[in-house]
């Protein structure tokens, strides 16, 4: 076994090696770096806490599992914990998506008026819904690139995709955004808005 502080500078595959050999710090060492992305990651796509922890704690359950497994010319471990967040969540929001909804509704700002909160949750839903409506590939590199701000390069290695294809993907979906929402500019408070 190796002391925790040994891992300092092991990259994360290297410390899953270690997990699956028998050292318990290094399970530590990885729950402590990965687990706030994680969590992000599914609390963002989920807007529940108690529905986050639970992908998050499913996510580091099948990490655990796949660790005797891993090789690491794989993909980097926090690519590969990426993508099984990603599915889970996705699974998890085709299975209870009105329910998600409402909830995720709860974070308008109190000193507004009923009006502004009202036409807030309304825009939220619209957008929610014109997300939904995208394909899966336009819809991850957009959220990614506007929700997570992440830079194109980094879209591009999560998503394992070239940048090009990235910038494709985000211009196509904010293309199919417009055209979504287009119609509902009046309904939504934006008939002022030429854009």
């Amino acid at each position: 076994m190796m002391p925790f502080d040994h891992y300092n500078d092991a990259d994360d595959g290297a410390v899953l090696v270690a997990f699956a050999n028998g050292d318990p710090f290094a399970a530590r060492v990885l729950t402590k770096r990965l687990m706030p992305r994680v969590f992000s990651q599914a609390y963002r796509m989920l807007r529940n806490q108690a529905d986050a922890e639970d992908v998050t704690q499913d996510a580091f359950m099948r990490l655990w599992s796949i660790a005797p497994d891993w090789k690491q010319d794989q993909a980097q471990v926090s690519t590969w914990m990426y993508r099984v967040v990603r599915n889970l969540c996705i699974d998890r929001t085709r299975k209870h998506r009105e329910s998600e909804l409402d909830e995720g509704l709860d974070a308008i700002d109190p000193t507004q008026g009923i009006d502004q909160k009202l036409q807030d949750q309304h825009r939220t839903v619209a957008l929610s819904q014109a997300l939904d409506a995208l394909p899966d590939r336009q819809r991850e590199a957009i959220t990614l690139r506007h929700l997570d701000e992440l830079a194109n390069a980094e879209i591009a290695d999560r998503m394992e995709i070239s940048v090009e294809a990235v910038e494709s993907l985000i211009s196509r979906g904010k293309r199919a955004l417009k055209s979504l929402l287009q119609g509902r500019k009046q309904e939504l408070g934006y008939e002022d808005d030429t854009a």
